[in-house]
């Protein structure tokens, strides 16, 4: 892990949307999907996942959810039910109420909210399978009060015996009863468009390999989606009161996601900075994925030397990191001056998997440096706002002539007239 200055280091990362063939391979699989529906999708199954299914067993059964619970070890239930709690606990906090405001002249104006109908959530299942994941986007739906939630998941996830079971448990926990064994960009295209099986959705949720991600791209508009994800991103700034050996692990926690994942150390200290360098090497021999981990590192891994606290804080904020963990003296004393992270861990005991996992916070964050402008994934991103306006007569006479002079100078005559034919019935004017 190469130790740079930070003024040397370009903080700019291009931002991945796929090769000219893998958009093209996905225009051609919604396109398939979209017009043969079951059939395609069977076909695409067996092409890319090695896995031939009979027409009408995409949906995974009740007895197959039963019987995911016999190959999981009760210890895993009671966590996965534990961060549940805790995960359903911080969204419903977040939970938004319709209002209306009467006005002194008798109008009413307000904001419906209400959730969304139906809501599919892909869960991943390349180079590992998360049922963390299905927490994450099962549960804020769940507290923002949709009704329908259907999940897919690739159908090998767990090898030859199918999904993974540790995903089935988490579902059920979640209490999540339609899930589809179909995965990929054909996943992403029967949820927005439907198919003979599978009853399209408001929105679309959920993180996946590239092609998941074009696909997401290709049918928004017609479903929402929730961001088109990039690799993970970590970024640490801590001064020489923190353990290197922490930091170092931290680092490859989120390096071991993926080989173009990015992991940045940012510090005050050149002899901190070469100590974590050290420790990196060492734990890193010792991970067991290694060589993912190791490729990220070597492409994405860089530590940035600063001259102080503030500096370190403006490259952060310059970087706009997925995650940041905050490890110096005092971090309650700088949180007001991070502007721009998806999540924001402070102190030494606060390591990224503890918000991966268990604390409640979202772990579905923005990456690509969107933390500028767009939040981790939460109840708000379930609902749908509708404005409500009951306007009185007596807010109309007053108001009325200020609404025709305003649409009349955008040469809207057509508005104009609507408000000026019940001002004349009223006798306001001429």
């Amino acid at each position: 892990m190469r130790i740079v200055a930070a003024q040397d280091y370009d903080l700019r990362r291009e931002v991945e949307y796929g090769s000219p063939e893998q958009n093209e391979a996905v225009k051609h699989i919604v396109a398939a999907v979209k017009q043969e529906g079951d059939a395609a999708l069977l076909r695409f199954t067996e092409k890319f996942d090695g896995t031939k299914l009979e027409a009408g067993a995409l949906r995974v059964t009740q007895e197959e959810l039963k019987a995911a619970y016999e190959r999981v070890e009760p210890s895993f239930v009671t966590a996965i039910a534990a961060a549940a709690v805790n995960i359903r606990a911080f969204h419903s906090r977040q939970k938004r109420n319709s209002w209306m405001d009467v006005q002194p002249d008798g109008s009413l104006l307000g904001q419906i909210i209400r959730p969304l109908k139906r809501v599919g959530v892909y869960v991943p299942g390349g180079k590992a399978a998360y049922p963390s994941s299905v927490l994450m986007n099962v549960i804020p739906a769940q507290v923002a009060g949709v009704p329908e939630i259907v999940m897919v998941t690739p159908p090998a996830t767990g090898g030859q015996e199918g999904i993974d079971p540790y995903i089935l448990v988490a579902a059920a926990e979640a209490g999540v009863n339609e899930i589809y064994r179909v995965g990929g960009a054909q996943a992403i295209a029967a949820l927005a468009y439907g198919t003979e099986s599978i009853t399209p959705v408001d929105k679309i949720c959920g993180p996946g390999n590239i092609y998941v991600a074009l696909a997401k791209r290709e049918v928004y508009g017609v479903v929402d989606i929730d961001s088109i994800a990039g690799p993970s991103e970590i970024a640490i700034l801590a001064d020489d009161v923190a353990d290197p050996a922490y930091v170092a692990a931290d680092l490859l926690s989120q390096a071991e996601h993926d080989e173009m994942a990015s992991a940045i150390l940012v510090t005050t200290s050149p002899d901190f900075a070469k100590a974590c360098q050290r420790e990196v090497e060492q734990q890193l021999a010792e991970l067991p994925r290694k060589v993912i981990a190791g490729a990220s590192i070597e492409n994405y891994g860089v530590i940035l030397l600063v001259n102080s606290i503030e500096e370190g804080i403006d490259v952060i904020n310059r970087l706009a990191p997925e995650h940041f963990e905050l490890i110096v003296e005092n971090p309650m004393g700088y949180l007001g001056m991070i502007q721009n992270a998806g999540a924001i861990f402070l102190g030494p005991y606060s390591s990224e998997p503890v918000g991966d996992y268990f604390a409640g916070p979202n772990h579905i964050i923005p990456t690509n440096g969107t933390a500028r402008f767009s939040s981790p994934v939460d109840v708000d991103d379930f609902i749908k706002k509708s404005s409500v306006i009951y306007y009185s007569k007596q807010a109309l006479l007053e108001n009325g002539e200020t609404i025709m002079e305003l649409a009349r100078k955008e040469g809207l005559e057509g508005h104009a007239r609507a408000i000026e034919i019940r001002l004349r019935k009223e006798g306001k004017v001429e």
